[in-house]
């Protein structure tokens, strides 16, 4: 009977908690063993209300981009009938002032989003050279422009890598009233000339304001290149978390697939392309049935959440893989790891009752268990409960006087569970419940193990301490990785055949 591998060290719970964590250890990264390559691990599902709250954002960012100095190199003449040609140059512009009255966020079909702002209102300054005949001076100026309306559109797609990338895809601004003033020179003058001067000026601000949102848009584009599609969660294991193809807009709705697959760290990953975009039936307060239906014409946008988010069993089955070939589910238990209320002690003594020969060979000495799962967890969503199934086995060692560890049986312990996680604002919890345990026989070196006493043991025990400990642990849940300042409000989360949904308003507090 050889022994399996030497354990890996971990930082995780102690005992009977982590003896019926590895048993529930399908909820956390197990699921069925086959997926079609190509869906999604996550779907994200963007609404209108995700572009109302993000509305503002993108207003923040497009001030920022816009309130600032920018090259203009503008140049021009004017003939007049008296004085003669007027020529100038405005080599720069400074925006000190953007006030967006009416702003709406709209979804640009097959495109990505549209910006629509009205009565808008912005307060530039200059530094001017201008020259007339013989006449050489410079100056400022002060130039005020309301009732300005911009058109702007943001194609969103992929760059083939899994990046996002953003482009200009349409803009035009419109301003009908521009107030300017000359200071320093001869500004007495080119102030008689400023009504002349400002339908010129008017149509190349117009083009300009267009011009610095398409350097800001490209900007962004080359900061989403840089950025990263994969997230590192532990020594063994990260998430890919990059997109499978473009995302896909339509005038209600944005369906962005995330391929979501868990992988070996140090391992490289192969892109694949996703599968035709589908939807869910229907945004909560009805919630989907199955996922791959198409979303309605209509939304109850009223009571529609901010978000949707879909994690399906590609991540779960990706993460049994990974984990499990990593060789990261096992553990080695000694005797001072249980607690001494836990009915079975890991002391020859205590397994007597079980296999009489142990304690007769090895009178009251000290045993250690090594428990590692033997094949991939398995795991299946429904709309009730996870259902999961673990296939471990389990050694059993005598710790001699001389730290000789001598191989005393080995038994298979397969276990069903079910479990409910839930989400309470930005943590992730559940419970978990033991629903089934088969301990089996498969060699001993003392005679045989009357396993069905054991198992009865055991069940006991796990069910009076292990699972108690363990939803404990679980109900506490985890830190949700959201960015600074974001918090979801209200969140729901729904189990469908396949999937888990999650869905939820934002909160942003800076």
């Amino acid at each position: 009977m050889s022994s399996a591998p030497a354990p890996v060290s971990q930082d995780q719970p102690r005992g009977t908690v982590w003896l019926c964590l590895l048993l529930v250890l399908p909820f956390c990264v197990s699921a069925t063993i086959t997926s079609s390559d190509t869906d999604p691990g996550i779907k994200v599902w963007l609404t209108q209300r995700t572009l109302e709250f993000g509305r503002r954002f993108g207003l923040e960012l497009l001030q920022s981009m816009l309130q600032k100095e920018h090259e203009l190199n503008l140049t021009g003449s004017y003939n007049t009938p008296v004085l003669g040609t007027l020529t100038y140059a405005v080599p720069r512009i400074h925006v000190h002032e953007l006030q967006m009255n009416e702003s709406t966020l709209d979804f640009a079909e097959d495109v990505g989003v549209r910006l629509m702002v009205q009565r808008a209102r912005i307060q530039l300054s200059a530094e001017w050279a201008a020259q007339l005949g013989t006449i050489q001076d410079s100056g400022s100026v002060e130039l005020r422009m309301q009732d300005l309306t911009m058109a702007a559109v943001l194609g969103v797609s992929d760059d083939g890598s899994g990046h996002p990338t953003v482009w200009s895809a349409g803009c035009d601004t419109q301003g009908t009233d521009l107030h300017m003033e000359f200071h320093r020179g001869y500004s007495w003058l080119y102030n008689l000339l400023a009504p002349l001067l400002q339908r010129t000026l008017l149509q190349k601000l117009n083009k300009q304001l267009c011009l610095v949102l398409h350097r800001g848009i490209d900007r962004l584009d080359t900061v989403l290149k840089r950025m990263k599609v994969s997230t590192q969660l532990d020594a063994f294991a990260a998430i890919d978390h990059s997109l499978l193809g473009p995302p896909a807009f339509t005038e209600e709705y944005g369906d962005i697939a995330l391929k979501g697959e868990i992988f070996r760290v140090g391992t490289s990953q192969q892109r694949r392309s996703a599968q035709p975009v589908v939807l869910p039936v229907a945004l909560p307060v009805a919630l989907p049935v199955a996922l791959p239906t198409s979303l309605p014409k209509t939304l109850p946008m009223a009571h529609g959440p901010t978000l949707l988010l879909a994690v399906t069993e590609v991540v779960a089955n990706s993460a049994a893989s990974t984990y499990f070939t990593a060789g990261a589910l096992r553990r080695n238990f000694s005797s001072d790891m249980l607690p001494r209320q836990f009915p079975l002690q890991l002391r020859t003594k205590s397994m007597e009752v079980f296999s009489p020969e142990l304690q007769q060979r090895y009178p009251d000495q000290p045993m250690e268990l090594l428990l590692w799962a033997r094949q991939q967890p398995l795991l299946s969503c429904h709309s009730d409960a996870l259902h999961g199934t673990l296939f471990s086995s389990a050694e059993a060692f005598v710790v001699l006087p001389n730290a000789t560890r001598v191989p005393a049986f080995l038994l298979n312990i397969d276990a069903n569970v079910t479990g409910k996680p839930t989400i309470t604002r930005n943590r992730l919890g559940g419970t978990v419940r033991l629903t089934g345990l088969r301990v089996t026989q498969v060699a001993s070196n003392v005679g045989p193990v009357e396993v069905k006493r054991l198992e009865t043991l055991l069940k006991f025990g796990l069910w009076l301490f292990g699972v108690p400990r363990a939803n404990k642990w679980l109900q506490a849940g985890i830190p949700l990785p959201l960015p600074h300042g974001l918090s979801l409000l209200r969140p729901r989360l729904s189990l469908q055949q396949g999937f888990v949904l999650i869905s939820t308003d934002l909160q942003y507090e800076p």
